[in-house]
């Protein structure tokens, strides 16, 4: 055994960690120190910051995102922590990345201010955006922990290896002899990884593909039942060419929309089911427009509230409990409700919490929402947890929000220092967080 620890710690010092213990190494954390902590747990927080968390609630945090199997990552610094390292406060990120060297959402609290970057193979930076648009809490443990409740909701890729498992922990001698083992797998240890991660994203995209089948289904069944109630019938009196042109392609898109969702493979291929169903829902109130002599409604988005209301007539502004407001397309029937003070009446689906709000149950129904609402889609979901996830593979390929996404890489991989600059570029002094200040913003 001890000649096996010995061996192991020979391969640690030959990949360089000796640097820890090196003469003449500046007395505060650098850098490298960070990522190497964060490599072997997803929160640190520093010496000169444990005053913004506790341990207890840093070991909380860690737990949770491990649980999670997330690769989001927490640091805790104190505010001169760039300075110290002799780098802009707008390096820091890039920095911090480059060290850890992983795949992933990171979050940095420095000194009373808060910003996070992300690979965008894991999620877009207007998903990021979305995330801290949505941050709650008056304190830093009750800001991070909202910030890890989002993130772990929107990133897709899995933990890092490195982060191990609960049997590793209060075991170093285990922990380097594993360390070592990994070191000499070399590359047929990143091939498992790379299966495992795979594998992984296989069952989510199947679970989730389960969960939309029965909104979707429940989306083509009201749709046949508006066919139905139309009544329409090609050779009824009075019936025109554009009447019968306009019907037809109701039909079609409702046969369409069956066809597509028995053929889906993956979450992303709902978005053509609702696609479908929206452009033939809008050729029904087009009909049924025509066969009443009325004006011909304007093509707009659904109903935000619930797409099975049909397209909207107009746009309110609402916001959602404890988010920002925001104008959103609405029904006649809901534009109704919200002007005389009631609750607009909103798509509910099924969560493990419960029955609640679609844009509240996760960013498995981004491909849902994405087909009925497209590119105005990201505006109307700020600050809920939907809008969180904008960046992940099925919204992202779409909405060009996903630059980098096919470099081969997903969250938790090692990629060293390869990642998009421009993920990471800005950071703090960016002014895209908080509303000003000479780091973007930020919270008390």
């Amino acid at each position: 055994m001890q000649s096996t620890l010995r061996l192991a710690v020979a391969l640690l010092l030959a990949l360089g960690v000796a640097f820890l213990a090196a003469p003449g190494a500046h007395a505060d954390t650098s850098v490298s120190e960070v990522g190497q902590a964060l490599r072997e747990s997803p929160v640190y927080v520093d010496e000169e910051a444990s005053g913004e968390l506790s341990a207890a609630d840093a070991n909380a945090l860690a737990q949770r995102i491990k649980d999670a199997d997330k690769p989001v990552f927490v640091a805790v610094l104190p505010a001169d922590f760039a300075e110290q390292n002799g780098i802009p406060n707008e390096q820091l990120f890039p920095a911090l990345r480059a060290q850890t060297g992983i795949v992933g959402l990171y979050g940095v609290q420095l000194g009373d201010t808060f910003d996070a970057r992300a690979d965008s193979n894991v999620l877009s930076l207007d998903g990021v955006n979305n995330i801290k648009a949505g941050m709650e809490g008056t304190t830093t443990a009750a800001r991070l922990n909202s910030f890890t409740d989002l993130a772990i909701n929107s990133v897709s890729g899995s933990a890092p290896a490195s982060w191990g498992t609960a049997s590793d922990e209060g075991d170093p001698t285990g922990a380097l002899i594993g360390l070592g083992a990994v070191v000499l797998a070399g590359g047929a240890g990143a091939y498992a990884l790379a299966r495992r991660n795979r594998a992984k994203k296989a069952e989510a995209e199947r679970n989730a593909l389960e969960k939309l089948g029965v909104v979707v289904d429940e989306d083509i069944t009201a749709f046949g039942e508006e066919l139905d109630r139309l009544d329409f019938h090609p050779g009824e009196k009075g019936a025109t060419d554009q009447m019968r042109t306009d019907y037809e392609h109701a039909l079609d898109a409702y046969e369409q929309a069956k066809s597509l969702m028995a053929a889906a493979q993956r979450p992303d291929d709902v978005r053509a089911v609702t696609q479908t169903i929206e452009d033939g829902r809008f050729s029904l109130a087009v009909l049924a427009a025509r066969r009443e002599g009325r004006e011909l409604p304007e093509r707009r988005a659904p109903c935000f509230f619930d797409p099975r209301h049909g397209p909207s007539v107009a746009d309110v502004s609402w916001a959602p409990v404890g988010g920002p407001t925001r104008e959103v397309p609405v029904c006649a029937a809901d534009q109704a409700r919200i002007a005389d003070g009631e609750d607009p009446a909103i798509r509910q689906v099924d969560t493990e919490q419960g029955r609640r709000p679609y844009y509240e149950a996760g960013p498995v129904y981004g491909p849902w929402a994405g087909g009925y609402f497209g590119g105005v889609l990201p505006g109307l979901l700020i600050g809920t947890m939907l809008g969180s996830m904008m960046a992940s593979p099925a919204y992202a390929a779409d909405a060009d929000m996903g630059a980098g996404a096919g470099s081969g890489y997903e969250g938790g991989d090692q990629s060293g220092a390869d990642f998009g600059s421009d993920d990471f570029g800005g950071g703090f002094g960016g002014g895209d967080f908080g509303g000003g200040g000479d780091f973007g913003g930020g919270f008390m």
